[in-house]
């Protein structure tokens, strides 16, 4: 079944590869962070009508992913812990891409905020679509919502795989999958959640696994550069997440289904040795210590859904990366 008919559209164009109604108007929380301005990038291209939802004001995300531009959409500014706030944001939008979070080392600081943010958040994004009528909303999980590799028998996790979140942000995550069913099972709200793993690309400058994303815009300047830590990781180039994000945004599944993301999951010194091929600078290393998350996970109940976006093959993905960070340096 094509993408027309499982949405029931006429007036169709293409985002993400996804044909999409031409009255759909895409509300973007998160707007200002690396996968929301990969989104707006993606989006825009494609001719879409986007409200953009951020605390305040950021466009050194923006500027590095649309070369140097701003994307044109429509800004409303506010909070996500107010529910005034998201239910005026949200006004006249059929679909939502819920990404707005408080990464693991800002809930570790802030617990609370951490709860408010990306759960009471979440919570209010859900109160406000079943408020307004919203079609669907696509919302951001996260690896972290598994334990430690060493919690695990497989280095890969196959798909259903017990949760064992071991940092509050995992544990907030865990709670926003959870309360999405809630409101699928009583108030009939879609929504689709997806697990990203290490996202990389122009953008990716804060989070515990930001560093590869660093090293490839070190490399571009000839500045040596040291990832602290090693191990297996599963690399997830930012512009497919986007992509897979506006995919799920367009999907009409009962249930308020989860799906883990898939890239390349592989050594980080594979990564760096990458970096080095697409770069030609070669002072670029990194740690020995895997970092207290899974290697990876299948992923492959998300990719054999028809329409979804494939990822990009990693070199040409960290080549491409080089490319905007050399075009903003310059």
């Amino acid at each position: 079944m094509n993408a027309v008919s499982r949405l029931g559209l006429a007036t169709t164009f293409l985002v993400a590869g996804q044909p999409t109604d031409m009255a759909d108007r895409f509300l973007v929380t998160g707007a200002n962070g690396c996968i929301g301005a990969w989104v707006l990038h993606h989006l825009t291209r494609a001719g879409a009508d986007v409200i953009a939802f951020d605390l305040q004001p950021d466009e050194h995300r923006h500027r590095l992913v649309n070369r140097g531009k701003l994307p044109e959409v429509e800004w409303r500014w506010g909070d996500l812990t107010n529910a005034e706030d998201v239910r005026k944001a949200a006004t006249g939008a059929t679909r939502i891409i819920h990404l707005a979070a408080l990464q693991i080392p800002f809930c570790r600081a802030n617990p609370a905020a951490g709860a408010a943010v990306n759960v009471l958040g979440t919570v209010h994004i859900f109160e406000a679509a079943k408020e307004l009528g919203v079609l669907q909303v696509a919302q951001a999980s996260s690896i972290a919502v598994y334990g430690a590799a060493t919690d695990y028998d497989s280095v890969i996790l196959p798909t259903g795989s017990k949760r064992k979140p071991t940092t509050l942000y995992g544990i907030y995550k865990v709670t926003c999958e959870d309360l999405a069913k809630v409101y699928w099972a009583e108030h009939n709200i879609r929504s689709v959640c997806l697990r990203p793993h290490t996202v990389f690309g122009p953008g990716r400058d804060q989070g515990m696994t930001s560093l590869p994303s660093i090293a490839i815009e070190k490399a571009i300047a000839h500045e040596s550069y040291h990832i602290t830590y090693g191990g297996r990781l599963d690399f997830q180039y930012a512009s497919d997440v986007a992509k897979s994000f506006i995919d799920a945004s367009n999907l009409t599944l009962d249930n308020a289904p989860v799906f883990d993301l898939a890239g390349a999951a592989i050594e980080v010194r594979e990564f760096v040795e990458a970096i080095k091929l697409a770069t030609g600078f070669s002072e670029i290393t990194c740690g020995d210590n895997q970092l207290p998350v899974v290697a990876g996970a299948s992923g492959s109940d998300w990719m054999s859904l028809p329409d979804v976006a494939q990822p990009t093959e990693l070199s040409r993905a960290i080549l491409e990366s080089a490319e905007l960070f050399k075009l903003a340096a310059s």
